[in-house]
């Protein structure tokens, strides 16, 4: 499986543990019509506990960011898209920042909502600086 797949099934799988409250084994059954190769559901696996298991800090980190908004009132994808992007961000060395953050953009196209990518862009470019070390905030245009 291809990264980009990889993403969209990520975003799925968190999605279905937000909105249905399932654990990680039962969402990534959920989303899929064909079994899935042993190696890809691991990854898959690997991939969600990983950000289950620093959701609390990659939720923090998104919360300064968001402008007139609260992580709550963020649509489920929206949120599963910024988690994953984040933990991608902080967690995972072999990714460039700058990928992380075009991916998340291209899922928030083709699965989000039309005003999603303005802000989803800021808060991750946010995220990038703050991983640098920037003060410098963005903020989303309007």
């Amino acid at each position: 499986m291809k990264r980009r797949e990889a993403r969209e099934k990520i975003v799925q799988v968190l999605y279905q543990i937000d909105m249905r409250g399932i654990d990680a084994r039962e969402a990534i059954k959920a989303i899929t019509d064909e079994p899935l190769e042993p190696q890809d559901r691991d990854y898959l696996q690997a991939q969600v506990e990983g950000i289950l298991s620093h959701q609390e800090e990659l939720d923090e980190s998104i919360k300064k960011y968001l402008r007139n908004w609260s992580l709550d009132r963020l649509g489920f994808v929206d949120r599963a898209i910024l988690r994953l992007a984040a933990y991608e961000i902080f967690y995972i060395e072999d990714i460039p920042e700058k990928v992380s953050v075009n991916e998340a953009i291209e899922l928030s196209r083709a699965f989000g909502m039309e005003e999603s990518v303005k802000y989803i862009n800021a808060v991750l470019a946010n995220l990038v600086k703050e991983k640098l070390g920037v003060t410098e905030e963005v903020i989303p245009s309007e």
